[in-house]
């Protein structure tokens, strides 16, 4: 059993979020376009480019989502995607790429209780957070 994050986008830039992170994080990605879908069961608003469903898998993660024809913005705020990486090199290649053309909120550096720690908002208002593993002589030992 897991629980996976799911992000809806109002902007219509799914796809290309989801394209993005997989140049970040590698996987593989399934984006199913609108255009897909039967007729009579498409989402009010959307067009043929409209994302349905996207979904990444990469190591044991999957992150989901889709485009939100609703208008209202969707419900974003209060929550951040946490990445974990294995150790510092990896959570600063990750987090230069997701905070390029978008906003560090926090840079990522050392913690009491990690080597490296940092927020950023991405290019598409999505809040990330990322950290690296601790290890065994705990961090900056």
């Amino acid at each position: 059993m897991s629980i996976d994050a799911y992000i809806f986008y109002s902007d219509g830039k799914c796809a290309e979020a989801f394209k993005r992170y997989q140049e970040i994080f590698g996987g593989e990605l399934t984006i199913m376009p609108m255009k897909d879908v039967p007729e009579d069961q498409r989402m009010p608003g959307s067009t043929d480019d409209t994302v349905m469903h996207a979904a990444l898998t990469f190591d044991d993660t999957l992150l989901m989502g889709s485009d939100d024809t609703t208008g209202d913005g969707g419900p974003r705020l209060g929550i951040a995607l946490s990445y974990t990486a294995a150790d510092l090199a990896t959570a600063d290649t990750v987090f230069a790429a997701l905070a390029d053309g978008g906003e560090i909120q926090m840079p990522l550096g050392p913690t009491f209780w990690s080597e490296g720690f940092g927020m950023c908002l991405d290019r598409y208002g999505v809040p990330w957070i990322v950290d690296t593993a601790q290890s065994s002589d705990g961090p900056g030992e």
